[in-house]
Order: structure tokens, then C-alpha cells, then sequence
């Protein structure tokens, strides 16, 4: 992690870049077409998959992958636009681009205002965050006790190299995909879609508390330490490493919100 705006000298740019979008894209159930893209691209925005300020896949790729109609497709960009978590331009270099507020760091104006939880109640932040910590256990218990290909390891190394480098502004979201690097990992697509999901609504809350530099080098220690477990191939451990990283999110998560 640094506190600047770069990252080093380009070691990222020569590493293939994954699908990350796989993990939440998926074809929707008919009858429900309109709503379930709208979660699903709600879900890639929430979670930092495509970063503020860059391009959704093409309308023809977007519907190709949800299963549905271009002309349903552009009503669900059209509400995201209403609401400004997109934004649609014309030309050559257009397209769907995410917008979303950076999150408030340390020391600043906005990082010192009370955050309300707009409507959630504590059974509701107790449960995501309780079904985060089951879901990530697990995924990390069953990446140890399997073992992980080469290739595999390789990308979890990647994700974490990548926490380590990233600029504060855009730590939340490296944070994440490191998260979900390791989830994927696990080799079990609905525990995958299971986590997307609830870590959408942990950011919503991460969202609303500022960025915290103790607290990302103390998480930068305990991801170190997961994927040490991990390709150790020490299922007990790596176990509970998760359950303390997660713990320690749950507890900063109360103390701001509770």
C-alpha cells in the first residue's frame, strides 16, 4: 500500500489480467431479466470491479453475458445513470463509465462527519458481516486443503502485491478483488456468488467509515499471513487468520457505525 498516486514500476501492467467481472456476470432466470442485471451490474460497481472512472463492457458484450435484450440492458444503464453511479458519453471513446465518490481518508472534513446506516438495522450489519466471515473461512480453509496450482498461486501473490501497491484512494477496491481473488480460488462458483454478494454490502458499509492507515497496515499483515497459510497448505490456519481478519473489519465496522 502506498500513500501516493502509483503504483512501481509497471510490474502489474506485464501480468495477464483476469476475468474479475466472471465472478459476478452470470446469465439471468427469465422473468425476472430487468431486476437481475440490475443487481448484477449494481453488484461490479459496489465492489470495485471496473474502478471509478473507467468503462463497463460494451452494451453487445454486457447483454451477451447477462442473457438479455440490448433494449433491457440500456433501461437498466438508464437507472444507473439516474441514480449517478454511471455515465454515459457519445464518440469514438464512449461508452458506460463508472462514477462513484472516492471514500473519505483520515483527517479530512468528510471522515470526521457521523455516518448514519441509511436504513439498515444492527440484526442486518451483524448478519452480512457474519456470513462475510463464514463465506471467507471457508474459502480459505478449502484453497489450504486442496492446495493451489501454480498458476493459482501466482494470482493470489498478484492480488496481494497488488494491495501492497496501490494508491490509499484505491486500496478499498484492491482490497476487494484480493478478497475475491482468494474466494475464486476455492473452485466453487456459488460460494463465489454468495461472497460478491455480501461483500457489496460490506463496502456499502466500509464506505461509510474513513480509510484508516493503521488499520490497512495491520490488514496488510494479516492478508500476508493468509497467504502464507494458504500455500503452506495449512487449513487450520489459514482458517483462522480469516476469521481474525474479519473479525477486526466487524469490530472497526461497529465502533464507527454502531
Amino acid at each position: 500500500m502506498t500513500s501516493g498516486g502509483g503504483r512501481g514500476a509497471g510490474a502489474a501492467a506485464d501480468r495477464p489480467e483476469p476475468d474479475r467481472l466472471a465472478a459476478v456476470l452470470r446469465p439471468v432466470r427469465a422473468g425476472n431479466g430487468f431486476e437481475e442485471a440490475l443487481e448484477q451490474i449494481l453488484q461490479i460497481v459496489r465492489l470495485g470491479l471496473v474502478p471509478d472512472g473507467e468503462r463497463l463492457p460494451a452494451e453487445r458484450e454486457l447483454a451477451e453475458r447477462l442473457g438479455i435484450s440490448r433494449v433491457t440492458l440500456r433501461e437498466v444503464l438508464r437507472v444507473l445513470a439516474e441514480e449517478g453511479l454511471v455515465v454515459s458519453r457519445r464518440g469514438r471513446y464512449g461508452g458506460t463509465f463508472v462514477h462513484h465518490p472516492e471514500p473519505p481518508v483520515e483527517g479530512t472534513d468528510a471522515a470526521d462527519e457521523p455516518r448514519a446506516l441509511s436504513g439498515a438495522s444492527d440484526v442486518d450489519v451483524a448478519d452480512a458481516l457474519r456470513f462475510r466471515e463464514v463465506l471467507e473461512a471457508g474459502a480459505a480453509e478449502l484453497c489450504a486443503s486442496q492446495g493451489l496450482s501454480e498458476p493459482g498461486a501466482a494470482r493470489l501473490r498478484a492480488a496481494l502485491d497488488d494491495t501492497r501497491d496501490a494508491a490509499l484512494a484505491d486500496y478499498r477496491r484492491s482490497d476487494t478483488l484480493f478478497h475475491l481473488t482468494l474466494v475464486e480460488l476455492a473452485e466453487c462458483p456459488s460460494l463465489t456468488t454468495q461472497y460478491a454478494a455480501v461483500r457489496a454490502k460490506v463496502n456499502d458499509l466500509l464506505g461509510r467509515i474513513p480509510l484508516l492507515v493503521r488499520n490497512l497496515e495491520h490488514a496488510q499483515q494479516q492478508h500476508a499471513a493468509l497467504v502464507d497459510a494458504v500455500l503452506a497448505r495449512d487449513p487450520d490456519r489459514a482458517r483462522a487468520v480469516a476469521r481474525e481478519h474479519c473479525a477486526g473489519t466487524a469490530a472497526l465496522l461497529r465502533g464507527f457505525l454502531g
